[in-house]
C-alpha cells in the first residue's frame, strides 16, 4: 500500500532565511530526540499510551470483531444512525465520514448508500438536536428504521447525557417495549452511570477502552462501529495506523516522522511561533482539521510540568482550507505575525477528477481550459507554498498519494504519536485535561446538580450582573 510522507523542507534556513531552523539544530537534537523515542517504545501499550495498541493484534481483532457482530445485525434495518457525543466521542466520527464517504452520503437514496444516513450531534444546541429529529421522523415517523448510538465512558457528560435523555425518551415513546434494541452504548465496560443504565435496559454495547482517552479513541469502537456501519473499510484504516505506528516506532530519528514533525513544531513554538495551521487542499480532509485541533490543544495545552511547575505550555492549532482560506486567511499568514507554522495536506491522485473543457473562447482563460480541477488545486497549494516562503513564513506537507482508508489510518496515528513526543519535549502529561473539569463542575452547578451547589455560586458570585452591557 501508498505511505503518505511528510516534506519538511520548507522549515529550514536554506528556503527560509533567518526564520528557518538550521539543519544542523536537528543534528545535535538527534540524541534526545532518539531517547524520546526508546522512552515511548518502552510505555506503548502502558497507562494512557494504551491507545497505541488499537491498530494491533490482540486489541484490534476483540474490537473490529465486536463492531462487526453488532454492524451484521444492524445494517439490514437501520435506514438513520444518529451518534450521540462530543469533542473526541464524535469528533473522529464525523472526520472519517467526511473524508471517507462522498460528500453527498446522506443525500442519497437508501439503495445507493454503503449504509444508513449518518447524523453526529456534538452539541446541545436545540436547533441542531430539535431539527435532526424532526428530519429523521419525517422520514422514519416511528423511529422502527433509526439506531441511535450513544457515546460516553461515564455517562455523566452534561451534553451527551442530556441528548440520551432526550433520544431514548423519543424512541420509547414511539416503540414502547422495543425501543431498547434501537440505542447502542459505547461506554465503560465495568462501571459508571452509563454502564448501570446499559445493565438495567438491556442495551448492546461495545467497550471505551481503558488507558485510550476520548481524542485519541477514533480507532477504537468509538469510532470504528459507526464507520462500519456507513461501509468504511475499519480492517484497512487500522492496517494504516499500524503502518504508521511501526515508522513513528523507528529509532533513527531520521526515519521518524513523528519524532521528526513534533521536534519542528516545538522547536518553532520555543522560537516564537506558537500557532499551528492545519491546511488541507482538499475538501474531504478538512473535518480531519477539526479532530486534529483537539488533539494538539487539548493535549499540549498545560499550566504545569510533570515536576508541578508553572509552565503555560501548550501551542495554538488553527484549521485552514486550500483553495478557500487563500482568499481569507493567506494575508494574514503573509503578512501578519510570522508567529505561525502552516501544514498542508495534499492529495496527489483524486479519485474523482474533472476536466475544464476546451469551449469558451476568452483569450485571458485558455490556460485553464484543457486542465483538470485536481491540477488546478495542487497548483493552488505549490503557489501558496511558494508565497510563504518568499515572506519566510515555515511551512510544511503531508503528501498523500490518494485518499483512502488506509492513508487516512496512517494520519490519524502519525498525529497521535506526534502528539506524545511534543508532550515529551515540552515536560508535560499530554493526557490529563484539567481546565475541562472547572467548566464541567460549574454547569453540573448551574443546572442544579446535588453536591455541585457550591459551584453555582461561585460562578454567581463571580459573573454577577454586567455593568458593561450595550
Amino acid at each position: 500500500m501508498k505511505r503518505i510522507t511528510l516534506d519538511y523542507a520548507g522549515c529550514f534556513h536554506e528556503r527560509l532565511g533567518s526564520h528557518g531552523l538550521d539543519p544542523a539544530q536537528f543534528i545535535s537534537a538527534a540524541d534526545t530526540i532518539n531517547e524520546l523515542t526508546r522512552r515511548l517504545n518502552a510505555s506503548k501499550g502502558t497507562g494512557w499510551e494504551r491507545w497505541r495498541l488499537l491498530p494491533v493484534e490482540p486489541l484490534r481483532s476483540e474490537h473490529t470483531q465486536a463492531a462487526s457482530r453488532l454492524v451484521d445485525q444492524c445494517h439490514p434495518w437501520v435506514r438513520n444512525l444518529v451518534v450521540l457525543g462530543i469533542g473526541g466521542s464524535a469528533l473522529g466520527n464525523i472526520a472519517l465520514q467526511a473524508a471517507l464517504n462522498p460528500v453527498t452520503y446522506n443525500l442519497l437514496p437508501h439503495e445507493k448508500r454503503r449504509g444508513p444516513r449518518l447524523f453526529v450531534l456534538d452539541n446541545v444546541d436545540p436547533h441542531l438536536v430539535g431539527q435532526t429529529f424532526d428530519f429523521i421522523s419525517a422520514d422514519d415517523p416511528d423511529f422502527k428504521h433509526t439506531l441511535v448510538n450513544v457515546i460516553s465512558k461515564s455517562g455523566e457528560t452534561a451534553e451527551t447525557a442530556s441528548q440520551f435523555i432526550i433520544a431514548r425518551s423519543r424512541l420509547k415513546e414511539s416503540l414502547g417495549a422495543d425501543y431498547a434494541k434501537h440505542i447502542i452504548a459505547i461506554t465503560d465496560s465495568q462501571k459508571g452511570t452509563m454502564r448501570t443504565i446499559c445493565d438495567a435496559e438491556g442495551y448492546a454495547t461495545l467497550p471505551v477502552p481503558e488507558g485510550v482517552g476520548g481524542r485519541f479513541s477514533v480507532l477504537s469502537p468509538v469510532g470504528l462501529f459507526s464507520a462500519a456501519m456507513c461501509g468504511i473499510d475499519i480492517e484497512n484504516l487500522l492496517d494504516g495506523a499500524a503502518d504508521m505506528d511501526a515508522r513513528c516506532s523507528d529509532p533513527d530519528c531520521r526515519e521518524n516522522p513523528a519524532a521528526i514533525l513534533a521536534w519542528l513544531l516545538m522547536e518553532f513554538a520555543h522560537q516564537g511561533k506558537p500557532n499551528h495551521v492545519l491546511m488541507p487542499y482538499c475538501n474531504a480532509l478538512y473535518l480531519l482539521a477539526d479532530w486534529y485541533r483537539q488533539l494538539w490543544a487539548e493535549s499540549l495545552g498545560k499550566r504545569v510540568d510533570l515536576d508541578g511547575n508553572e509552565i503555560f505550555a501548550g501551542v495554538t492549532p488553527i484549521k485552514a482550507l486550500g483553495t478557500t482560506d487563500q482568499h481569507s486567511q493567506v494575508q494574514l499568514y503573509r503578512e501578519g505575525p510570522n508567529d505561525k507554522v502552516i501544514g498542508f495536506v495534499e492529495v496527489e491522485q483524486f479519485e474523482h477528477d474533472i476536466a475544464i473543457p476546451h469551449d469558451l473562447d476568452v483569450e485571458s482563460l485558455q490556460y485553464l481550459q484543457g486542465q483538470s480541477l485536481s491540477t488546478l488545486l495542487n497548483a493552488e497549494k505549490r503557489a501558496t507554498e511558494y508565497a510563504l516562503l518568499e515572506s519566510q513564513r515555515p511551512n510544511f506537507t503531508i503528501h498523500f498519494p490518494l485518499l483512502n482508508a488506509h492513508t487516512v489510518g496512517q494520519f490519524i496515528q502519525l498525529w497521535e504519536v506526534t502528539t506524545a513526543y511534543a508532550g515529551l519535549l515540552l515536560g508535560i502529561d499530554a493526557y490529563d485535561q484539567p481546565a475541562v473539569e472547572t467548566g464541567k463542575k460549574a454547569t453540573f452547578g448551574l443546572m442544579g446538580r446535588t453536591g455541585y451547589e457550591e459551584w453555582k455560586t461561585k460562578v454567581d458570585g463571580a459573573l454577577g450582573q454586567s455593568q458593561y452591557q450595550v
